[in-house]
């Protein structure tokens, strides 16, 4: 899995992942497709890492600079 993908789970979906960054579902999706299939490489663009760090400190998730960058 991408680690959109697995930041994307930690919210509950793509619809709450829409929400918090205030952008459509269907952009959320693109967030784990490949850069060659219109998507940003499976990578959280940077302007929304931000906004889903203070999101999930309010919701008690463990969300961190690895999560994003997909470092073991």
């Amino acid at each position: 899995m991408t680690p959109a993908g697995k930041i994307i789970e930690k919210f509950g979906g793509p619809k709450q992942v829409a929400e918090i960054i205030g952008v459509s579902v269907t952009q959320v999706y693109r967030f784990t497709y490949p850069r060659d299939k219109g998507g940003t490489g499976g990578l959280i663009p940077a302007e929304h890492m931000r906004t889903l760090r203070t999101e999930a400190d309010k919701r008690g998730l463990v969300l961190d600079l690895d999560d994003f960058l997909g470092a073991a």
